[in-house]
């Protein structure tokens, strides 16, 4: 069965993650520049995105390029480690999860985008 996750909206979730980097003193660009990291994205595409009401399965299955350092991403989120999670789609959104959560955390960026 399909985790219902994957057909949430990504502007249901994107307001979400600005408010968490926000309420910690960053901003919404930090949150759109990891992100189009993540996905290869720009900003026009991510405001598509938002403006179509494209689900996640959408957003990541129209994402132009998944960034090759995105296997960089390890850890914990939702309780679980994100580099064993052996859905694909479930992998990526945990992966955005992850990259905001850092953000939101204070982690410098050259290290949220792992080295690139």
């Amino acid at each position: 069965m399909e985790h219902r996750i994957f057909g949430l909206s990504f502007a249901s979730i994107y307001p979400l993650y600005v408010q968490k980097v926000e309420r910690k003193n960053r901003s919404q660009d930090e949150v759109d520049e990891v992100i189009c990291w993540l996905t290869g994205y720009d900003d026009a595409g991510l405001e598509r995105a938002i403006d179509d009401g494209v689900d996640l399965r959408t957003f990541f299955a129209d994402a132009p390029e998944m960034n090759p350092n995105a296997s960089l991403i390890t850890g914990v989120i939702c309780g679980m480690r994100v580099e064993e999670i052996e859905d694909p789609l479930m992998q990526r959104i945990r992966y955005m999860d992850k990259l905001v959560d850092e953000v939101a955390r204070g982690k410098k960026m050259a290290s949220i985008l792992r080295g690139s």
